[in-house]
């Protein structure tokens, strides 16, 4: 398991595109954290480690945002409404997975059950205005961005 502590919004961004810039297509991220905790802001980490424009916005309203560049395809879904596999199912949530797309879910505790099971889990814990402590544990490839 990988931790991290930031002290900006900043900070948390960088920590995310070191990830994103190993990410590769089918690769599934659930995040966990509460309303506030940066999940959004490390999904925009995310996209420019990727190479994606950096206009993410939160997909609470849309359900899920797609972001697309560089042959590199990311699904940004919201999850807080979905409370279990059938609502899922409506989502068309499982016809977005391929080898060529990457998936992030915020409130994927909603639906963990669901998740397969070489999800990337990553939390996200608000310990104050801007500093954050992230871990993130189901694969080593991301090791080596802290060596």
């Amino acid at each position: 398991m990988i931790r991290i502590n930031t002290d900006s919004p900043e900070e948390t961004i960088a920590a995310a595109e070191k990830i994103g810039a190993l990410l590769r297509g089918g690769d599934v991220i659930a995040y966990k954290g509460g309303l506030g905790a940066g999940k959004t802001t490390f999904t925009r980490g995310l996209a420019a480690g990727m190479g994606l424009p950096d206009e993410v916005h939160s997909p609470t309203f849309a359900l899920v945002n797609e972001y697309r560049g560089g042959g590199k395809v990311m699904y940004h879904f919201d999850m807080y409404r979905i409370m279990n596999a059938e609502a899922l199912e409506t989502t068309g949530f499982y016809d977005y997975m391929s080898e060529d797309s990457v998936i992030v879910c915020e409130w994927s505790e909603n639906i963990s059950d669901c998740l397969p099971k070489n999800s990337i889990i990553i939390n996200i814990e608000r310990l104050g205005e801007n500093e954050r402590e992230i871990s993130l544990e189901g694969d080593e490839r991301f090791d080596s961005a802290w060596d």
